[in-house]
């Protein structure tokens, strides 16, 4: 295909369509309304000049609307991205943070497209999701506790959101009167609009109507966006983020919030399939959101990712294609053109009460409930990773729960390994039996293994196997069915145990083979080393390689069973 065939394909499938034009228009309005006060709010999180999350808002809209394949994801700034690169930016003064922030964003891009160009698009699912619900959960509540000091206008002490929030509730004589007041309005009033017909602009009513009382009666004690630095007007100039920022701790938080980004992004896609059942493409959607976040670093903005939130609102607001994200990017530039003055009298405590609310809200107690009430793994991972995430880094906090899970995951296949007999039936088919404890003599024992071989499960095979003891030739046909590749712990053991059978005379029978597999047996050598094996390919009959197996295994005992003398005996 040449280049001019792709592009022209390309421009083809983001074209918007003439009658769904005005519908996604429309359709964006309602999302670009949700979308400010959602973008200001994550700046907040970050730490940074409210406006930075409206550009972000603008950037990632448009650009990641433009490469999805999820042609109703909105790509835009996310909780969970913004408070993992303020983590990640905990120790970089304030003075420095904006800069460091926009380079972080720009390697967080860069990650995600290196991520969809290596086609690493199945790797999302592989997050267990008690991982994903302990942290969602520690995240949640992380936010609640991090506005605590803003929603009450304490100026907290502490080094992670906890720390502050009990350092509000231990000096309530700190606590300013009007900023409460406008932060228990704004909580209110969205609470009370959510379930109305005016819940789709609920987010901006809770944010004016508070702020304007703010600024009437309360001008010089409630906190405002202007305050945290000033809002230009208009849309920032593209620029490269300057290097001066880069460092390791830099890198690393960068790629933390590439992965929290990408495993959320993979659930937003599932949650949202494409109309007329087109199919999703995992790998396009980790370049889009890559796209996404160099986009928004290019105009001084923060992280962005697939939004569960603005999406589900794209979908209910009527959107039909791609084009409904753009237009609330581009609505959303509209206000930073003409309303960036307006935007400054927000007050910040109402933003607080808005991050509050979402927290509370994305809460997951009775998935929490039904992991706590499964396997002894789930609780562990559920519970290390909401501890871990309430109390360190959020890349960290991630990186021990899908650790922790693997391990434990990883343990339990290996206790779980099962040794059965397969007894041969005068139908042709086997019956299964517990396995033998000690090999018989002078007999073919047929077994088949359930759970993993890898790693820890084949020393634990190892230990389950019957025991030759002081058998006289015998035979043993292993099933290896439905077993594509296999560790070199693996062909240790066993080739330990072919030896072990071969030094009382008997033999070892493989069967079920994958072809791979039986390659992979061929490439490595140690079993037909230790001593004879045969190997027997799978084939499309279930069974019918283990019947041979075992039909072979027969023969070759009877002639290698030993002469019976015809002397008489002695007298």
């Amino acid at each position: 295909m040449s280049a001019r065939t792709t592009v022209a394909r390309a421009l083809r499938s983001v074209a918007p369509r003439r009658d769904d034009l005005k519908r996604d228009a429309l359709a964006g309005v309602p999302d670009a309304i949700g979308g400010v006060p959602d973008g200001m709010a994550a700046a907040v999180l970050v730490g940074v000049n409210p406006v930075h999350g409206l550009y972000a808002a603008f950037a990632g809209r448009v650009a990641g609307g433009l490469t999805s394949s999820e042609r109703l994801v909105v790509i835009t700034t996310t909780s969970s991205a913004a408070l993992a690169a303020g983590s990640a930016l905990r120790g970089t003064p304030a003075a420095d943070r904006p800069g460091a922030l926009f380079l972080l964003t720009l390697l967080a891009g860069v990650a995600m497209i290196v991520a969809g160009v290596c086609r690493l698009g199945r790797y999302p699912r592989f997050v267990p999701h008690s991982v994903m619900i302990g942290f969602l959960s520690g995240l949640a509540l992380n936010i609640a506790f991090g506005q605590l000091a803003d929603l009450t206008g304490v100026v907290a002490s502490g080094s992670i959101p906890l720390t502050k929030a009990l350092y509000v509730v231990a000096h309530p004589g700190q606590i300013d009167g009007p900023s409460l007041a406008v932060g228990l309005a704004a909580l209110s009033i969205i609470a009370l609009l959510r379930r109305s017909h005016l819940a789709r602009v609920g987010a901006l009513i809770a944010v004016v109507l508070p702020s304007i009382v703010a600024a009437t009666v309360w001008a010089d004690q409630v906190l405002l966006v202007s305050d945290e630095g000033a809002i230009k007007t208009g849309l920032p100039v593209p620029a490269l983020p300057h290097l001066r920022y880069l460092d390791l701790d830099l890198i690393t938080g960068a790629l933390a919030v590439a992965a929290i980004v990408l495993v959320q992004g993979a659930g937003v896609s599932e949650s949202a399939p494409n109309p007329r059942a087109e199919p999703s493409r995992p790998n396009r959607e980790f370049l889009a959101q890559g796209i996404g976040n160099v986009a928004a670093s290019l105009v001084q903005g923060q992280p962005v990712g697939g939004s569960i939130g603005q999406t589900a609102l794209n979908r209910a607001s009527g959107a039909a294609s791609r084009w409904a994200a753009i237009f609330s990017g581009l609505w959303i530039a509209v206000v930073l053109l003409v309303l960036s003055p307006a935007v400054g009298k927000v007050a910040i405590p109402t933003l607080a009460g808005l991050l509050i609310f979402a927290a509370i809200g994305s809460l997951r107690p009775r998935e929490a409930r039904a992991i706590l009430r499964t396997s002894t793994t789930s609780r562990i991972a559920l519970i290390a990773t909401f501890v871990a995430t309430l109390l360190l880094p959020v890349a960290t906090a991630v990186g021990i729960g899908v650790a922790l899970s693997l391990v434990m995951q990883l343990n339990q296949e290996a206790l779980d390994l099962r040794v059965v007999r397969l007894q041969p039936r005068p139908d042709g088919r086997f019956e299964e039996q517990p396995a033998p404890l000690v090999l018989p003599s002078d007999e073919v024992t047929v077994l088949d293994v359930y759970g993993s071989l890898l790693y820890a499960g084949a020393r634990t095979l190892q230990v389950r196997l019957p025991d030759v003891g002081s058998a006289d030739r015998p035979v043993v046909v292993l099933r290896l069915r439905g077993r594509t590749a296999l560790g070199a712990t693996f062909f240790v053991v066993i080739s330990e145990y072919a030896a072990k059978l071969a030094e009382h005379g008997g033999r070892l029978y493989l069967s079920g083979a994958d072809p791979e597999l039986v390659r992979q047996m061929h490439r490595n050598g140690k079993v037909e080393l230790a001593a004879p094996v045969a190997i027997y390919e799978a084939s499309a009959v279930v069974g019918e390689s283990t019947a041979q197996a075992t039909e072979d295994a027969r023969t070759w005992l009877i002639e290698h069973h030993p002469p019976v003398s015809s002397d008489p005996p002695p007298p």
